[in-house]
């Protein structure tokens, strides 16, 4: 491999400035790409330098590793589609010229003498070949050099062999053997090499317009972006609004959006009503009606409504940015399958070559006379033919194409390997909150069990879970807001994984939790919580389907407190979609067994494994492993990370917390779970499409191959001549292409 190339991503120099005047470089998107950029190989992804250039391994050009919002020229595309152009004008004739040939009444007629035809003739096929054809010869001395034989290895081979021949001969006639004359005359392949050149240059221009097309799904992403956002000036008594570049916007800015505009950025709602378009990022085409406290997704279309909103991620934390990175990188990737296609072609190019030593052999020993000129003709085909460019491009492009796809519809694919798996899951595990459910719990029961009134128990839960990020907690938190109560920063507070919350609210120690917090008081030295006295009370919310939590003041149990989370609307019908496919489902919750078999039973979900530690779902996914089971997980919260990535395929809802999507291999964006329906047609329908490729591609060589070397001459008479060869080597590669282009339809 060239030096040039490196493995690891260079480090980046961290900045220190005021990030809204020097906010350009990671803000927006990039318009155009820096000359510095790091560009990569498509079908070798660990290849990586700094500026274009080719690959070592397979030859290909090198593409840049981050799209730019405009599309750059493609200079290698501009290039090669020069060369067959002009290569095109100086073959005609000579491809005529070898038509004409194949008559035997005319091929007498000659106006002009045969060295001068061969002269004429290497006049025209010379610039074919050494200019046309000097990306394809290059790229195949490179892969000798490097031993890393591929596809232009045999290209170059082949139209060196032709070209060198028939310039041997035209030079040194006389030190031609007798076995390559037919009828004293000596065959020219001038016109093989200049229409293989041709041909093989107008496959490159083929292959390198469909492969431009693979990264339109991220540009077409990266358009959304508005380039201006409408901030308000707080520090005016009038709240003036003025239009500022995008890149100039920082996190905690306020900003208004009017009628018909994209959201600037991602944030929350601050103040007004609308509706907005979210298509573009979750595929629905129902818009969202949002609310003050509604969270926002930047190039998201505002409805009809204004309101303001803060800015809570900009540049390259935004959704938009995160997604762009996410299937940028997935088409990098590769996936398992591509691992065949890799073996094969390392041990391809070699045999491909000895076959074509082979066959010269052969027909020069067995073959009629001029022996040695059917030598060189057939293996001349058998090297052009047997190309594997068909066999390289099969994964790689429905790679691309997919998880593009998936992108439109809100199915984020994290590489290539979650893709190929996801086929094959037959285990399903869900959390509830937040998966199932809406994850926005509700504050709907208080049973008051001490001396405490209903406002002085939601003040103290409240207060208790003031700086929780917990579903249950945020519940609490807005209920005693919305009863406009004062609440207080707990002191000596404790998160206790998989119980709750304890602290001291104004002095007054407090607890909030389930049974296990109970228990744990308990051993801690704590006297008279007793869980027998409230079980009842207790089980009656949970059959309700509510969650129950257990307010302790000062060592006694002061309240119940019942919170419900409801179903997401989509839920029932996703659950419905995937029983039909087969799959095992199983519900595994840290909630209450009563309340988590309630919401099972609503849905039709069977198994259920209740009041689970965070630590425990890992060992539940490594249980059904251990059965030969093979495990997708689907959740949204921190306590769900280490199960998303101990399965063999994690889904994350794009609603839940950064470290689940982290931690998955999906991330389905509008965390819903008809995604994982998607997710599962985009799977099947792309291993599909690599399947169908890879049988074109093995069966295009297992067919193509012994025809070349031929096979079908004793019994037919028939012989496939080097420019036949090229062109059916190059239509497979495009309608690999073409296939893998196909994923861009598939319904999902």
């Amino acid at each position: 491999m060239s030096s040039c190339c490196e493995t690891p991503s260079p480090r980046k120099k961290k900045l220190n400035h005021d990030p809204r005047t020097h906010a350009s470089h990671h803000n927006a998107p990039p318009a155009e790409l820096p000359k510095d950029s790091i560009y990569i190989c498509p079908m070798h992804p660990e290849v990586r330098q700094k500026g274009p250039g080719n690959c070592p391994i397979c030859g290909m050009a090198l593409e840049p590793e981050t799209v730019s919002l405009r599309e750059e020229p493609n200079h290698e595309l501009i290039d090669m589609t020069r060369r067959p152009r002009w290569s095109a004008l100086l073959t005609a004739p000579l491809f005529v010229y070898a038509m004409l040939e194949m008559s035997p009444s005319l091929a007498r007629q000659h106006l002009l003498s045969p060295s001068l035809l061969g002269w004429i003739q290497a006049l025209a096929s010379t610039p074919v070949v050494l200019w046309g054809g000097w990306p394809l010869l290059r790229r195949g001395w490179i892969s000798v050099r490097t031993r890393q034989l591929n596809m232009f290895t045999l290209i170059a081979l082949g139209v060196v062999t032709a070209y060198g021949y028939s310039l041997w001969v035209i030079l040194f006639p006389a030190a031609i053997p007798d076995s390559f004359r037919s009828h004293g005359n000596i065959p020219l392949y001038f016109e093989a090499a200049a229409v293989i050149t041709t041909l093989v240059l107008l496959g490159q221009v083929l292959e390198l317009r469909a492969r431009n097309q693979t990264g339109g799904a991220i540009r077409a992403l990266l358009g959304l972006s508005p380039k201006m956002a409408r901030r308000v000036d707080e520090n005016d008594p009038d709240k003036s609004e003025k239009d500022v570049p995008l890149e100039q916007i920082a996190v905690g800015d306020r900003l208004r959006v009017h009628p018909g505009e994209k959201v600037p950025v991602d944030g929350v709602v601050l103040e007004g009503k609308s509706f907005v378009d979210e298509s573009m990022i979750t595929g629905e085409p129902t818009p969202i009606e949002k609310l003050a406290g509604s969270k926002v997704t930047g190039s998201t279309i505002n409805g009809n409504g204004t309101f303001l909103m803060q800015a809570q991620k900009v540049g390259s934390e935004t959704l938009l940015s995160q997604i762009v990175r996410m299937v940028g990188a997935a088409q990098r990737s590769r996936a398992p399958i591509q691992r065949l296609a890799d073996r094969v072609a390392a041990i391809f190019v070699p045999v491909v070559v000895v076959t074509a030593v082979i066959t010269f052999f052969a027909w020069a020993t067995l073959g009629p006379e001029p022996t040695l000129s059917y030598a060189l003709v057939n293996a001349i085909a058998v090297l052009i033919i047997a190309c594997p460019c068909a066999l390289g491009l099969a994964t790689p492009m429905s790679i691309m194409v997919g998880t593009g796809k998936g992108a439109q519809v809100g199915v984020l694919v994290k590489n290539a390997e979650a893709l190929e798996s996801f086929e094959k899951v037959d285990t399903l595990i869900f959390d509830k909150t937040g998966t199932l459910t809406q994850g926005k719990p509700q504050l709907s029961t208080i049973i008051r069990l001490g001396g405490e009134s209903e406002e002085e128990i939601l003040r103290l839960a409240g207060s208790l879970e003031k700086g929780s990020e917990h579903p249950l907690g945020a519940a609490i938190v807005t209920g005693a807001l919305a009863r406009k109560l004062n609440l207080s920063s707990p002191s000596d507070f404790e998160s206790l994984t998989g119980m709750g919350v304890i602290g001291q609210v104004n002095g007054t120690k407090t607890g909030l939790g389930n049974l296990k917090l109970l228990e744990h008081l308990n051993t801690q030295g704590v006297q008279g919580i007793r869980a027998s006295e409230i079980s009842e009370r207790a089980e009656a919310l949970r059959e309700e389907g509510q969650t129950v939590m257990i307010l302790v003041v000062e060592n006694r149990v002061s309240a119940l407190i019942g919170v419900s989370d409801p179903i997401k609307a989509t839920t029932p019908e996703a659950i419905r979609l995937l029983r039909q496919e087969g799959l095992r489902l199983v519900l595994v919750s840290g909630d209450n067994k009563t309340t988590a078999e309630v919401v099972a039973k609503k849905l039709g979900i069977s198994e259920v494994i209740a009041d689970v530690l965070p630590a425990q779902k890992v060992e539940i996914v490594k249980s059904l492993q251990a059965q030969g089971r093979f495990v997708a997980m689907a959740g949204d919260g921190i306590n769900d990370a280490p199960a998303l990535a101990q399965a063999q395929v994690g889904i994350a809802m794009g609603t839940g917390t950064d470290v689940a999507m982290e931690s998955a291999s999906i991330t389905l964006v509008q965390g819903d779970l008809l995604g994982i329906v998607r997710a599962r047609k985009l799977s099947r329908a792309t291993l599909k499409n690599i399947r169908q490729n890879l049988f074109f591609a093995f069966a295009y060589n297992v067919l193509g191959v012994p025809i070349a070397a031929g096979v079908l001459y004793p019994a037919f008479g028939f012989l496939l001549s080097p420019m036949i060869a090229s062109a059916a080597m190059s239509l497979s590669s495009v309608s690999v292409i073409g296939n893998a282009l196909r994923l861009r339809r598939v319904k999902l």
